[in-house]
């Protein structure tokens, strides 16, 4: 089954319906409706936010996965001084990250930098080197090096009065 293609002034015509269809979560799977990047745009999903993300990186997802937790929820200024007096191998990356993700928020959406917030971090396994080692009485083990992809989204945090 193939979903029809529509034109940028059939997709505003039908703005607010497709944005209930996008805010209603699928019956089974609980999902929401998977839109094209051209309705995404058209429609200014995701404008709200700013992503980066890095795949591939040499170290274990369990080990990035510590300090994300600690840095999910907090403000940008506050997530940025954990980062920085956290003696982890992770602090590097997962700082260069945050910092692309605030970029790319101010800069291509402009959101306002000093209202950001950690609004989604996460780190999943990447692919598993296995390399074979020479160890004792002449024989061989595997070793396996891990790595892992991690992504973050800021968001700015809404005004409360």
């Amino acid at each position: 089954m193939e979903r029809k293609v529509m034109s940028k002034d059939e997709l505003t015509s039908r703005r607010d319906d497709l944005l209930v269809l996008y805010a209603a979560k699928h019956a089974k799977s609980k999902k929401p409706v998977i839109l094209t990047k051209k309705e995404r745009k058209v429609l200014g999903i995701g404008r709200d936010e700013g992503r980066a993300s890095v795949r591939n990186i040499r170290i274990a997802s369990g080990k990035v996965r510590l300090l994300l937790n600690q840095i999910k929820g907090k403000s940008i200024q506050e997530a940025f001084a954990i980062i920085r007096n956290t003696p982890k191998a992770a602090s590097t990356p997962v700082f260069r990250l945050l910092k692309s993700a605030e970029a790319n928020a101010v800069n291509n959406n402009g959101l306002d930098g000093d209202a950001l917030y950690v609004a989604e971090a996460t780190a999943s396994q990447g692919p598993t080197m296995k390399r074979v080692m020479p160890k004792a009485r002449g024989s061989a083990d595997r070793i396996k090096k891990r790595s892992s992809h991690i992504m973050v989204v800021v968001k700015e945090r809404p005004e409360i009065f």
